[in-house]
Order: structure tokens, then sequence, then C-alpha cells
């Protein structure tokens, strides 16, 4: 499609018309405010184009509005969260990789009721949308690529509960609802590197947790994080934390179907591995592993992808490595004694 100016749809009379999906249309220049004059819209995608300038503050006029998509373009200007609050029926929420600056300044009585999926990645947000307190569905977050420091705040419906330390601040968070009271299947947080503290406590409070990505928070983890508190987990990214080895918790995770202990410092591979029966993808590239344990082999047939360039592996011959994953299993399976 070759590159068309949004504006030249704004002359439609389609007052009946709930669905605008215009992803990856090639459009460009500025939002029209006029594009927002159709009352019924209840979807719009206007993502991966190149649309530039602020967003319209016409938007939050669309009270049936349930998903908006303006992701991937060149959006600027500053943008306040808490008036997209205003759209009361909006469950999906997808701002990321703009040239927005995201304020999110609390407002009393804004909320997100419905709220169960928002992506707000490389908004210049530099603190926790803290009108998120106010969210009890939502499933699926990013805030990945921001300047957010500090440690995850007890009001907010993340990961983890973590205290924000004493006196006033203590008081008000005690006043919060309690985590365990939010839904939250599936969450992905992927904040910016080394700024993201977990608790000692680790994971207890999120128990339902399917999807978990803590990449390049070296700093994050306590020396001994409770994975096993989430029985639920099918996909943890632990990608260049600085680990030296694995952390035993997350053997025991029956469910787990991704690994991502890739670019670490890890020496050694555990045989404890055989009991993730329900892994697919490992990923151990870039590490310090210089042997691999027999019983990894065990993991045949489940186990569709290794990975494991970019370790000085010595008791494995080149023309074994250079095989795909099941010739590599195959090949500890039959070092296993047994055999």
């Amino acid at each position: 499609m070759s590159t068309v100016a949004l504006g030249a749809l704004t002359n439609i009379n389609l007052p009946s018309l709930k669905s605008l999906d215009l992803f990856d249309c090639e459009l460009r220049g500025t939002i029209p405010s006029g594009l927002f004059n159709l009352p019924s819209l209840e979807t719009i995608s206007l993502g991966g184009n190149q649309l530039s300038g602020p967003i319209p503050s016409s938007i939050f006029e669309l009270v049936n509005l349930n998903t908006l998509i303006l992701s991937s373009n060149h959006l600027s200007g500053t943008a306040e969260l808490y008036l997209f609050a205003k759209l009361k029926n909006l469950g999906y929420l997808d701002l990321s990789d703009n040239s927005l600056s995201i304020n999110t300044t609390f407002k009393v009585n804004s909320s997100f009721p419905k709220l169960y999926l928002l992506r707000l990645s490389s908004c210049n947000i530099n603190e926790f949308p803290k009108i998120l307190s106010t969210t009890n569905n939502l499933q699926y977050l990013d805030l990945s690529n921001n300047k957010i420091h500090g440690r995850i705040p007890n009001w907010l419906p993340s990961l983890v509960v973590i205290s924000l330390g004493e006196d006033a601040e203590e008081e008000e968070i005690n006043k919060c609802r309690s985590f365990s009271q939010l839904d939250l299947t599936e969450l992905l947080i992927a904040l910016a590197a080394g700024c993201i503290q977990i608790p000692l406590d680790g994971f207890k409070a999120v128990p339902m947790l399917r999807i978990l990505d803590l990449s390049y928070n070296v700093a994050s983890l306590p020396e001994n994080p409770s994975f096993s508190s989430l029985p639920h987990l099918q996909e943890l990214y632990l990608r260049r934390m600085q680990l030296h080895e694995v952390p035993s918790d997350i053997l025991s995770i029956q469910q787990l179907q991704i690994l991502d202990l890739s670019q670490n410092s890890l020496q050694s591979v555990p045989e404890g591995f055989k009991n993730l029966t329900s892994l697919t993808e490992l990923d151990l590239s870039d590490n310090n592993t210089s042997t691999l344990p027999p019983e990894l082999g065990l993991l045949e047939p489940s186990l569709q992808a290794l990975r494991l360039d970019g370790n000085p592996l010595r008791s494995i011959r080149r023309t074994i490595l250079d095989r795909c994953t099941k010739g590599v299993l195959k090949y500890l399976k039959d070092k296993l004694p047994e055999h």
C-alpha cells in the first residue's frame, strides 16, 4: 500500500462503525481530531504507521472504546495517562514505541475498571504508574525501556509485593487492597536494566503468574528467589542477570516450557533439568559452561530447541554440537550409565 494521509479518511460518514483497523498501512501525518467523530467506535488500531504529532484530546470522547493501539509510530508530546481512564470500557491500551512522554501523575477518582492489557514500552516513564493501583483485571503489563528506578511499589499490580519503607509511606500502603485480590494470570514486566528489586519473599503474592521476564535486571533477585511459589509459570526469562549458577528453585517448576538463561556466567548445568519435562525451549547460550550432564538427554523428545552457542564446551565434539537439538540430546542420552 502506498503512503497515504490519514486526514483523507475523516470525511467518511459511518456513525455505526465499530472497528477501525489500519495497522501497518503506511499512514503518515498527524491524527486528525475528526477521526474520532465516530461515536460507535469500539476498536482503533493505527499501530505500525508513520503518524506524528500529539494524540488528539477528542479521542477521550469515545465512550464505547475498548481497544486503542497507537504503537510504533512517531507520535510526540506529553500524554496524561489519567485521561485515558475516562474511557471506562478500555481494556487494551498500547502506546509503545513512539516519541511520547507519558505522565503517570495520579488523579483522584481516576481508574481503569476493565483494563487487562497495558503496553507503555519506551514512553519516557520515570515512575511506576500509581493509577494501576485501581486496576483489578490487569493481566499483561509491559513497562520495558523506560527510566523507572527504585523498588516495585506495594500498590502496583505487578509481579511482587514490596514495602516502600517506613512512616507515612508505609501507612499509606497498608490502606491498599491485598494483592491476593488481583487476577494476574499472565503478566510480563520487563523494566529498565538494573533498576528493579525483588523482595525477599519472592513471588508469593502472585502464584498464578505464567510469564516472567526479569532480563537485564542484574540487582533484582534476592539470594534465594522463591521461584517455587510460581507453580503455573510457563515462561521464564533471566537473560544477562550475571548468574553464576542456576537458581535451584527453577528445577521445581513443573509447567515451565521456555527458559532463557543466556548471557550469564553459568559454569555448569544441573542434572535437575531432567525434571523439567514440559520444557520445549532452553537457551544456555553465551555462558561459561564447559560440560553438559548426560541427564539433559532425558528431555527428549519434549525439548525442541536447545541453544548452546557461545559456551567453551570441551566435552562434546564440534560435529555433535553442529547437529540439531535432537542429535545433541540423543548423544547425551547415550552417555547415561544405563545406556
